[in-house]
């Protein structure tokens, strides 16, 4: 056994199985990275391993090699935004010769517990995952077997000790809404995401940044929390639109709920972009055979999962376990705005 970790106390196994509460044989199944101890059990001793200063020499288990592949972890799938990022992350493998696993499960805060006991049964090259967060147990049982690991983060702000991937949701907020105040609109809407995700609320913030910046008075009414789904944007487009004091202009915070707001004109008999301009946010494919195409903030999802997983090819870069990329967003003016009462901009432009 005493090959197998370096002692960095005076506590043997046997006190450590004590302190556990387990046998000692099952301090050496975890040690070898055995399949068949249960994940509480499992986590307990590690923990007290950690504690006690047990390392295991080699970072991998005997007869466990590591599999080519990376393991992409959402806790959906059935959003337009993660097939982009599926996209990026396999262009990155497939350029590193590398195959691509996906995982789903959990919260779009954290994997699903049990996770963690599968993807050290599967022993990847390195791990994406698509969460706002990690808790310490998954962290600290990822290093310990030597896996790396990056956040992608449409949705969040990370741990300062996990590497990750996001964007400039503030400024996508800011240039959306100073493009429809530009326009000459007064009362803007905002249909942002979850209230305890970072990014709807720096989407938010953005906003009402660009509405201060205009002089105009922020409304508590035309703002409003989703959860980024079309369904969302046309109930709170239902809402916003019905009565005399309705908005002129809309930013949804993703494109899905930019088309639900679409279809809630389309029902209210209003017409877009001359009775009602919408913005959205993401850029997706679809945006551009909305009717109208949809203008809508960039934001750079394929790009963001490429510099993911690239980072996990360069897992011995200085200082790369608190690295935080953020890429830049921009605003892609297409049919669906125009000034209140007036015809749509042309298409094409961009404002960054």
């Amino acid at each position: 056994m005493h090959d197998e970790v370096e002692v960095g106390a005076r506590v043997t196994l046997a006190e450590v199985a004590k302190e556990a509460g387990v046998s000692p044989p099952t301090v050496s199944k975890v040690l070898n990275g055995r399949s068949d101890v249960s994940s509480t059990t499992r986590a307990r001793v590690e923990r007290l391993l950690e504690v006690h200063g047990y390392r295991r020499r080699n970072a991998s288990p005997p007869r466990s090699p590591r599999s080519p592949l990376v393991e992409l972890v959402f806790h959906e799938l059935d959003s337009v935004w993660a097939m982009e990022l599926v996209r990026g992350v396999e262009d990155v493998a497939k350029a590193n010769r590398t195959e691509v696993v996906l995982t789903r499960g959990g919260t779009r805060h954290a994997p699903a517990p049990d996770w963690i006991e599968g993807v050290l049964r599967r022993r990847p090259l390195g791990v994406v995952l698509v969460f706002s967060s990690l808790p310490a147990e998954v962290k600290q049982r990822l290093r310990s077997w030597n896996i790396p690991f990056v956040i992608v983060d449409p949705a969040g702000d990370p741990d300062p000790d996990v590497p990750s991937v996001g964007s400039a949701n503030w400024a996508g907020g800011l240039a959306a809404t100073r493009h429809l105040t530009d326009h000459g609109h007064e009362r803007v809407a905002i249909i942002t995401g979850f209230e305890d995700m970072l990014c709807s609320l720096a989407r938010l913030d953005g906003y009402r940044s660009a509405m201060t910046m205009a002089g105009l008075p922020i409304d508590p009414a035309l703002v409003r929390y989703g959860d980024y789904s079309v369904e969302s944007g046309f109930e709170h487009g239902m809402d916003l639109l019905a009565g005399p004091g309705r908005p002129t202009a809309v930013f949804a915070g993703s494109d899905l709920q930019a088309l639900g707001v679409l279809e809630a004109a389309r029902v209210r008999g209003l017409r877009v972009p001359q009775d009602l301009s919408v913005v959205g946010y993401d850029d997706v494919p679809l945006a551009q055979w909305s009717s109208p195409p949809l203008t809508t903030v960039h934001q750079p999802l394929r790009h963001m999962a490429e510099e993911a997983t690239r980072m996990l090819f360069r897992p011995d870069e200085p200082g790369r376990a608190g690295r935080r990329i953020e890429l830049a967003t921009h605003l892609v003016v297409r049919q669906s705005t125009a000034p209140p009462g007036g015809s749509a901009a042309a298409p094409g432009g961009a404002d960054t």
